[in-house]
């Protein structure tokens, strides 16, 4: 996040020593981190509950697990378009000036700033999903050895 933050320092602010975009870039980043460590609480808990009800009844076990989907998905979009609308208020009061009509810096460069909050969550769930991948495919390739290597399974044996 560093990283890009500098990037955007340099190359997409408009003005030298304005964080606009930079400070919606990191608080977008920060918020899916966020919400994405409470995502993962609550389907790990939601996991676990399921697991257990699956072996009293699935009809259980779907209500729990649908429930808790719904849990996190509903408070993930709900956080972060909170948080939205909180920086949106407080670019309104910076960019526009509402006693003599708009004016001001106006809408455009408004929202051209606000978009790097789109731009900082959505590059952590892009690292978050090719950082699962790849532990989802060491989690498989060791499986595939311990099942050729120490119980002397075939390739891909069910």
């Amino acid at each position: 996040m560093a990283v890009f933050a500098l990037i955007i320092i340099l190359f997409v602010e408009k003005k030298r020593g304005e964080f606009f975009v930079t400070f919606a870039f990191l608080h977008g980043a920060l918020i899916s981190i966020l919400v994405g460590y409470i995502a993962m609480a609550i389907s790990v808990r939601a996991n676990v509950r399921t697991a257990k009800l699956a072996n009293q009844s699935l009809a259980k076990a779907f209500v729990v697990a649908f429930r808790s989907g719904a849990v996190m998905g509903f408070s993930h979009v709900g956080a972060c378009i909170m948080n939205l609308v909180i920086l949106i208020i407080i670019y309104k009061h910076i960019f526009l000036n509402f006693n003599n009509g708009v004016k001001g810096r106006g809408y455009l460069e408004m929202f051209e700033s606000i978009a790097g909050f789109g731009l900082g969550a959505s590059v952590v769930a892009l690292f978050g999903r090719v950082g699962g991948g790849i532990y989802t495919k060491a989690a498989d390739v060791g499986a595939d050895l311990v099942g050729k290597v120490i119980e002397d399974l075939d390739e891909d044996s069910p």
